[in-house]
């Protein structure tokens, strides 16, 4: 029954097999390292702040194939220097290792000029930073937005939102002073509510800086205003002035105010 297994050609055959097994497993064991470059390893040069051409020729020298995977713009780096490379420099790597390069762009990109028109100084600060673009220069005009973006300037010219600036640019941004241009009549709150005053100094673009309650005043919205400082005509008699962004004091009180009362102290 088990003749089969021990007829001369099979048996030849199984130890041929085996041996043939062997053979390669010899050969893969033998070619496989070489092949592989098991164990061969290489400290990878730093290239970081050198110029492309230099780099490039240092990695090359030491048998790596070089890459360049980007090029970004940064106006803080020389242009065409090496900004990051992969893997970094010192580390250990097999031989022949290919190595990836991000290098600073000999010209900068344009990018489209927001509209910061109506922005804080810091939010249109933070926006340009974003898209690489400096604050060369503000310059303040009589607006009653204080600090907020009036227009906005490349080399001395309006630039429109939309329009292709270069990253690394500088704008000069103009902003309000907090103070109107126009002077006008400082209006008379006296025996307005509190609450019916601060709405009409809003429409003027003027605000109420200090507010002097007399005992008893729980609700400052149905207070009434009695005392204003400035008042709408000095000693004399002639109107004051004011604009808008400034400021005014009042006093307070629970009973309106006769036509004929004047202010004291």
């Amino acid at each position: 029954m088990f003749e089969f297994i021990t007829k001369r050609s099979l048996f030849i055959n199984i130890v041929g097999g085996f041996c043939l097994v062997v053979f390669f497993l010899f050969l893969l064991y033998t070619f496989l390292g070489p092949i592989t470059r098991h164990g061969k390893t290489i400290t990878v040069p730093n290239v970081q702040g050198k110029n492309i051409e230099e780099a490039t020729e240092i990695l090359s020298s030491e048998g790596f194939d070089v890459e360049i995977q980007d090029s970004i713009f940064t106006d803080t780096a020389s242009k065409g220097v090496v900004l990051k490379q992969i893997p970094e420099g010192d580390a250990i790597v097999k031989i022949y290792r290919k190595i990836y390069l991000t290098v600073n762009s000999q010209l900068p990109p344009f990018v489209e000029m927001p509209n910061l028109i109506g922005f804080s100084i810091r939010n249109a600060e933070m926006q340009l930073k974003n898209l690489g673009i400096k604050v060369n220069d503000t310059i303040y005009k009589p607006d009653f937005a204080k600090n907020a973006v009036l227009e906005q300037l490349h080399k001395g010219v309006k630039i429109n939102p939309g329009e292709k600036i270069q990253q690394g640019s500088g704008v000069t941004l103009v902003l309000g002073d907090g103070l109107g241009n126009l002077a006008f009549s400082v209006p008379s709150l006296i025996g307005k509510s509190f609450g019916d005053a601060k709405l009409f100094l809003e429409s003027y673009g003027l605000n109420i800086f200090s507010i002097i309650l007399d005992a008893g005043i729980k609700d400052t919205a149905a207070a009434f205003i009695y005392w204003q400082s400035p008042s709408p005509v000095d000693e004399s008699g002639i109107p004051n002035k004011i604009r808008q962004g400034q400021t005014l004091d009042v006093r307070l009180s629970m009973e309106r105010p006769t036509i004929d009362t004047i202010q004291n102290n």
